[in-house]
């Protein structure tokens, strides 16, 4: 699943390439995926522009004249710029095709991705962003809106980084590395967290992700930028994915267990 690290990727890439192209067309072949008015959401994008493009968690806002078009990639949503004259594949489900002979290619395997096109006045009062938490990377993130968020919920830290209404854009790869920076237990409740532990997860979020954009995310399984970037991240994943693999620290094998359904991977000697 594209995390934040992957989400920044594929946007700062995507600026380098499609910013300033005039849309010609755009082609939805699984309308699902589109959360507004098909005729309307063609409407307005086609002899539009590309102005900029930004980022809130896990969303890409694409910038245009009058309206933003946001897209969430959720699981395995990946975008391909291709010419126009390539034959569109299985799981191409939405087509940007420009006037300069190039296409921007949705590919969604398990159609789970969602876009919506929404005025700009409205953006600051867009439902899923006003949900949205502090970014890890974010100075607003202190130990303090940790503690306040954490020390209440009864389920485990692990559950709870995931929370994108606590932290936005961390997910289950960066969880499982913060946690074993912060040398905590994935399983231990937020309601046993400590203020000097609320530090740690801060501090770790902030170096763990800085880094990760850094080295333009991690490539793991499914995820892929699909505009020629490779994330090199997995290099230094310390924990996710390592299971029996000895600890960095401790040399004690690395343990893979399920919490909430979601595949966890700890030290047990470094985390207890």
């Amino acid at each position: 699943m594209p995390e934040i690290a992957e989400v920044e990727t594929v946007r700062n890439t995507l600026k380098k390439k499609i910013l300033g192209k005039q849309i010609k067309k755009v082609t939805i072949l699984y309308p699902k995926i589109i959360e507004t008015n098909l005729k309307e959401f063609q409407n307005i994008l086609e002899n539009n522009t590309f102005i900029d493009i930004k980022r809130k968690g896990k969303w890409l806002i694409f910038e245009l004249k009058d309206h933003y078009l946001l897209s969430h990639l959720r699981m395995e949503g990946k975008y391909f710029l291709k010419n126009t004259t390539e034959p569109i594949i299985k799981h191409e489900h939405i087509i940007f095709t420009f006037k300069d002979g190039t296409d921007l290619r949705y590919h969604d395997t398990r159609k789970f991705g969602r876009m919506a096109l929404i005025k700009k006045a409205e953006l600051e009062e867009y439902d899923k962003l006003k949900k949205q938490g502090i970014e890890p990377i974010d100075d607003n993130l202190t130990k303090e809106y940790l503690y306040e968020k954490l020390k209440k919920r009864n389920l485990p830290l692990k559950t709870l980084l995931l929370d994108q209404t606590i932290i936005s854009g961390l997910g289950n790869i960066y969880a499982d590395e913060v946690l074993f920076a912060s040398l905590i237990n994935p399983q231990k409740h937020g309601s046993q967290i400590t203020l000097e532990e609320c530090e740690k997860i801060k501090n770790a979020s902030k170096k763990i992700i800085t880094e990760a954009i850094k080295e333009g995310g991690t490539t793991i399984k499914s995820y892929t930028s699909s505009l020629g970037v490779t994330g090199r991240f997995q290099q230094y994943l310390k924990v996710h994915k390592q299971e029996g693999k000895p600890c960095p620290i401790c040399q004690e094998k690395i343990q893979k267990i399920k919490i909430n359904g979601r595949s966890t991977y700890f030290c047990p000697k470094c985390q207890k």
